[in-house]
């Protein structure tokens, strides 16, 4: 369930982070289709609380720094270690293909970290970005790390659809994945979630977080070597993450 009001709020955020410069009311209004009274109650709020400013008389609304700073003191409670981003980035470099760390989120996996492919063929992801948990590899590296109680009160709020050809759509059908995936030594997915996207998968365990590694892109590409796709993920896993983790 999606609470309107909070995702107009978010929705606006992301416009200026696109568009970079400033917005009227009418820009705003026209561009979501919303009622001029309710934009105009949105702005008017968000510029109450301080987080919008008119830069210029009349030229349109723009984000404060508020929002910045405020994400700064969110993300310096429980930031990533910095090793992490590295691995990620030099896996991007190495594979040419998409790198990115999730982590658990009820039914689904949220990636928290993302280095792009510069391919123009590529798997477009963003932080934020949500996954179903079982239907991908990237999902599946967590639930490796759930017991098997704490898998089955998951699995009994998943709403299980056939996203793709290959998607897991029974308990028993992803639970013989992660079977398939502890022998291997990888998770992997062609096309489960994602139709004509591929993929491979660890878990990153870091303290006590759950947390999941992949590389994933064009199954054109990533299919016949996904076996050194994994192994280079392993790899650099390996020669990224400090003896104390």
């Amino acid at each position: 369930m999606i609470v309107r009001q909070a995702a107009n709020v978010l929705e606006i955020l992301e416009y200026f982070a696109r568009m970079k410069k400033p917005a009227t009311l009418a820009d705003l209004a026209d561009h979501f289709g919303w009622p001029r009274s309710s934009t105009f109650n949105l702005l008017t709020t968000l510029s109450e609380k301080g987080y919008l400013y008119e830069p210029r008389s009349r030229a349109g609304y723009y984000p404060t720094p508020r929002w910045l700073a405020m994400a700064r003191l969110v993300s310096e409670v429980e930031p990533l270690p910095a090793w992490t981003h590295a691995v990620i980035a030099d896996l991007s470099a190495e594979t040419g293909e998409t790198a990115a760390i999730a982590a658990p989120s009820g039914t689904m996996a949220v990636f928290i970290d993302v280095v792009e492919s510069d391919a123009p063929i590529r798997y477009f992801a963003q932080i934020g970005h949500r996954i179903p948990i079982h239907a991908t590899a990237t999902g599946r590296a967590l639930l490796l790390q759930y017991s098997p109680e704490e898998r089955d009160a998951i699995y009994r709020k998943i709403e299980f659809r056939q996203y793709g050809p290959a998607t897991p759509i029974s308990i028993a059908a992803v639970e013989a994945e992660l079977r398939a995936s502890i022998d291997r030594g990888y998770c992997q997915s062609f096309s489960d979630f994602s139709r004509d996207l591929a993929g491979a998968a660890i878990p990153l365990p870091i303290g006590d977080r759950r947390l999941s590694i992949m590389v994933a892109g064009p199954e054109f590409r990533i299919r016949s070597r996904i076996g050194d796709v994994a192994a280079t993920l392993k790899k650099f896993v390996e020669r990224h993450r400090p003896n104390s983790d």
